[in-house]
């Protein structure tokens, strides 16, 4: 019998306020890496200013979604991050 997985949680782009383009400018994680709450997984940029994106949540990076440099918009999925429990 196969162990039941871990619960994941998919981290999206917030609402940081009214930026027409938002970039994803560097991943600071990689798929694999466990991370702390609070720990910044990735910076985003607008016209006017950078943001770190933290980890809401210890756990472990499953997967990174959209690639540095792309282009991205409110509530597009940036990450899956298992929880640790």
């Amino acid at each position: 019998m196969s162990e039941p997985s871990q619960p994941t949680r998919e981290l999206c782009v917030p609402d940081i306020g009214n930026a027409s383009q938002i970039e994803l400018l560097e991943w600071l994680v990689e798929p694999g890496e466990r991370v702390t709450q609070g720990q910044e997984l990735c910076e985003l940029v607008t016209e006017k200013a950078t943001f770190p994106l933290e980890a809401p949540l210890a756990g472990t990076v499953r997967q990174c979604l959209a690639a540095a440099g792309s282009l991205v918009k409110v509530g597009d999925a940036l990450l899956v991050l298992e929880l640790i429990e």
